[in-house]
């Protein structure tokens, strides 16, 4: 996910967002301690979304 994408996000879809992609981590994190993944780049990628979404709320949170 992109910043311009998320910069257009509501508050509400952002923490959705963010609640859906830890857990999706989460996942991805033991299915790769089991097995390893075909392509263990996605928990690198899914990281950076996460602390994408989080600068973006605590940047909303510290603008209101």
């Amino acid at each position: 996910m992109k910043q311009e994408e998320i910069t257009q996000l509501s508050l509400e879809d952002l923490k959705d967002r963010l609640d859906n992609s830890t857990e999706q981590l989460e996942k991805l994190i033991l299915t790769h301690k089991v097995s390893p993944l075909e392509n263990p780049l996605q928990i690198k990628s899914l990281r950076k979304t996460i602390a994408r979404l989080n600068t973006e709320l605590t940047k909303r949170n510290s603008q209101a």
